[in-house]
């Protein structure tokens, strides 16, 4: 989809749908639309669309709410509602009229919640189906130039309908070589973005046990994936963003029941964002220093896999207690922060589908924050709001930290999951990485079938509008 910006109106381009969008507050220039509204066939609530034809032209009527309430996020709803309807109109190129004194931020919303709508994942379908039409074009008019921030916004927008595609796509096709292609794929596209790729004797050489001892039942080479960036004019702290990526979760021996386990192709979304979010960043060329490290492997049962009681010595020389196979997110972490840290690391972001936990305390509406620094939770917390993903921060305690020890083996892998299983995650993790300001993001119940009008079922690409907010911050 080709996405620019005029400050013509937008009876002046060629688009053949024009969006006007009406609130609770004000009148709509039209005349024709303002009877719409008047006569009750078409309504100003959120959410609400009316359609109308004057002059040879089709106009779509969105329904805003209250203008004062009306933010970046209510902005990406409201154009994934339009263009849903639009396509199902047969609409090819679509023109909104931007509200009055519209910023930046709402103008790139709108790309967003258009092009992220406009996401579809049919490679597998080998019969056309009757869906609606995807738009070719968008056109923001405004009474200034949107134009720098509309490109930026494709571009994110298109970061994360990649990211999309990587959680969809099923795991006999998206295995850690498949995920390890795609970051240098990225790497060759993007000057100033370099990839390097690891797999089992390597990982297994730099003493990374613990990510050896999940990746051991399965027959696909695991990948440690490191992906660094150094944007022109780089200032600040080398970043550190760590994904969790498991492209497959059988559980292991702990084998996790039938029922939805096909879902779990999506633990790998972790690691699906940190890529493409990495990848955009350069795209954008964002005058920032990056490490990205993705784990990248199945968990799988077989003769060679990790077993229950078994004890693991990670990077950082801690040893662990595996007491549940299928607790083999954190695993992966460990030895993956712990390399980020060795490497350099300043400033850390984890991101991975670890607990369900998260999902009966959050649902899909936040993921789970945890951090041991407050100005760097704070830093992501605020990217978070910016860009609509977002999080809620759940505490860390010494009383938490004890529930991770181990009995023969310095932390146990398995705490009772009775008792804050988020959390106690998260503790496991704290313990490699030492003091490096970390935030540790569990994505379990926002990295798919979100609910909301632009990502409602599938991989939502949770995260990757975050990190790149996070990487720009100050530039």
């Amino acid at each position: 989809m080709e996405c620019a910006a005029t400050t013509e109106p937008p009876e002046q381009t060629e688009a053949d749908t024009i969006v006007l969008g009406a609130f609770d507050d004000e009148r709509v220039r039209a005349p024709a639309l303002q009877a719409l509204l008047d006569s009750g066939e078409a309504k100003t609530s959120a959410g609400s669309l009316g359609l109308a034809h004057v002059d040879g032209r089709r106009y779509l009527l969105a329904g805003l709410g209250v203008s004062h309430d009306f933010d970046a996020e209510a902005a990406r709803v409201a154009a994934a509602r339009v263009a849903k309807r639009a396509g199902e109109l047969g609409a090819r190129t679509l023109a909104w009229e931007l509200p009055r004194d519209a910023d930046d931020a709402l103008a790139a919303a709108i790309v967003e919640g258009t092009v992220l709508a406009s996401y579809r994942f049919d490679r597998y379908l080998t019969a056309a189906e009757e869906r609606p039409a995807v738009l070719d074009s968008l056109t923001l008019c405004g009474g200034r130039d949107h134009g720098p921030a509309a490109a930026r916004a494709k571009v994110i927008a298109d970061a994360v309908n990649a990211a999309r595609v990587l959680q969809d796509t099923p795991g006999n096709d998206m295995t850690p070589t498949d995920l390890a292609d795609r970051a240098r794929a990225l790497a060759a596209a993007h000057p100033g973005l370099v990839v390097e790729v690891e797999r089992r004797d390597a990982i297994e050489q730099r003493g990374m046990g613990a990510f050896t001892a999940v990746a051991r039942g399965s027959a696909q080479e695991p990948a440690l994936i490191t992906m660094r960036y150094s944007g022109p004019q780089a200032r600040g702290p080398l970043l550190g963003f760590v994904g969790k990526a498991v492209t497959f979760d059988s559980g292991g021996i702990s084998l996790k029941p039938g029922a939805g386990m096909e879902e779990m192709k999506f633990d790998m979304s972790g690691g699906a964002a940190v890529i493409e979010a990495v990848g955009a960043i350069a795209q954008l060329q964002l005058p920032v220093r990056i490490l990205a490290v993705i784990g990248a492997t199945e968990n799988m049962p077989s003769d060679r896999s990790v077993k229950p009681g078994d004890i693991v010595r990670t990077l950082s020389g801690k040893t662990v207690e595996i007491n549940n196979t299928d607790a083999e997110g954190r695993l992966v972490l460990a030895d993956c922060l712990a390399y980020a840290i060795a490497e350099g690391a300043e400033r850390l972001v984890d991101l991975a589908t670890l607990t369900g936990a998260i999902v009966v305390a959050l649902g899909s509406t936040h993921a789970g924050l945890m951090s041991n620094d407050d100005d760097w939770a704070d830093a992501v917390a605020v990217a978070a709001a910016a860009t609509g993903e977002l999080v809620w921060r759940m505490p860390l305690h010494a009383e938490y930290a004890k529930l991770a020890k181990g009995t023969y083996g310095d932390l146990n892998n398995a705490p009772d999951r009775g008792k804050a299983g988020a959390i106690t995650a998260a503790e496991f993790l704290a313990a490699f990485v030492e003091k490096v300001p970390w935030v540790h993001l569990d994505i379990a119940g926002t990295g798919w079938d979100l609910g909301r009008a632009y990502a409602e079922k599938g991989g939502s690409g949770f995260g990757v509008r975050l990190l790149i907010e996070l990487a720009g911050a100050g530039t």
